[in-house]
């Protein structure tokens, strides 16, 4: 079994998207990609944005011979779209899927005008028919749950999860479950996956935190005493207390605990994190962005800075 994980929070953008391959399949899961519109009263830096750009065209890319792709739930950083902004994947950017790929979707949730919408996208972008996200569907890839977005009482619906197993390890991809849900952390640990990728809890959210860290700290360790490898991210790596974490995790767990870009063995990258620090060390015209949405400036200046300007910038 081969995995990528391609854009995620410590690779430099939101979302949790990677590719699996195992045997005659590639599955693709999450093939999305945002930048965070607005921290700190800041649109993108232009080097987030430039990230934001390879890693879409990564994304793309793989897509082009998948077997399988797994689309979690139907938010901006985990689907391609209909309406994308500048710093999304857009549905009009996908020009090539293998006639035999099968889409996968989670379709047990409350539907809505949106939700219609974007799904009508994807059976559109992609000229397919979407399959139902439920149960074993073949040899490698079962689906879990629906288990709850988050909170059991939030507004955000459910994800599905996506378990593939060869027979020598087993992979779970754990979209946005931020560990709010000890029944979802009970569920995982019951297939005893080897290697969990999953969206830690939102820190940087610290208001709605404040009652929930201690929730989410006992149910995130207690799966990470239960697997050999726990790649945390996306949620949690918006702030760089979740680095601190996924430190005290490996430790108390004994097993090994990291994030998307340790596993890909590659510099950290906590872009969104760090835009404030960008904004100061690059600074940007007020009206790059406006531009940038007009095509007339490119974030290539910006990256070229970044190379010269910081050790672990790896882009």
């Amino acid at each position: 079994m081969k995995i990528r994980i391609l854009g995620t929070e410590s690779l430099g953008v939101r979302g949790l998207s990677c590719v699996v391959e195992v045997c005659n399949k590639k599955i693709v899961i999450d093939p999305g990609i945002a930048l965070g519109y607005s921290r700190n009263g800041l649109l993108p830096h232009p080097v987030q944005i430039g990230v934001g750009e390879i890693i879409r065209s990564n994304i793309i890319k793989e897509m082009e011979d998948a077997t399988d792709i797994v689309i979690s739930h139907l938010h901006g950083d985990h689907i391609p779209l209909y309406n994308a902004n500048p710093y999304q994947l857009s549905i009009d950017q996908i020009k090539k899927v293998p006639l035999d790929c099968k889409i996968w979707i989670n379709d047990n949730y409350e539907q809505n005008e949106k939700k219609r919408r974007r799904e009508a996208a994807i059976v559109f972008g992609f000229n397919k028919e979407l399959n139902e996200a439920k149960g074993k569907v073949n040899e490698f890839i079962s689906f879990l749950g629906p288990v709850p977005h988050g909170e059991e009482t939030g507004s955000h619906g459910n994800v599905i999860m996506t378990m593939i197993a060869d027979g020598d390890q087993t992979f779970l991809h754990g979209s946005d479950i931020q560990f709010f849900c000890r029944d979802t952390i009970d569920e995982i640990i019951s297939y005893n996956p080897d290697i969990v990728l999953a969206s830690g809890p939102p820190l940087y959210l610290t208001d709605r935190m404040k009652s929930k860290s201690d929730i989410t700290w006992d149910n995130t360790l207690r799966l990470a005493k239960n697997v050999k490898t726990l790649i945390l991210d996306h949620h949690l790596l918006r702030c760089e207390e979740g680095l601190e974490w996924i430190k005290k995790l490996e430790e108390l767990s004994g097993n090994r605990v990291i994030c998307a870009a340790d596993f890909m063995n590659c510099k950290r990258h906590l872009l969104e994190a760090w835009r404030l620090k960008l904004y100061r060390d690059i600074p940007v015209p007020a009206n790059w962005h406006r531009l940038y949405k007009e095509n007339i400036v490119s974030s290539d200046e910006y990256m070229d800075i970044a190379r010269k300007k910081y050790v672990w910038f790896e882009y």
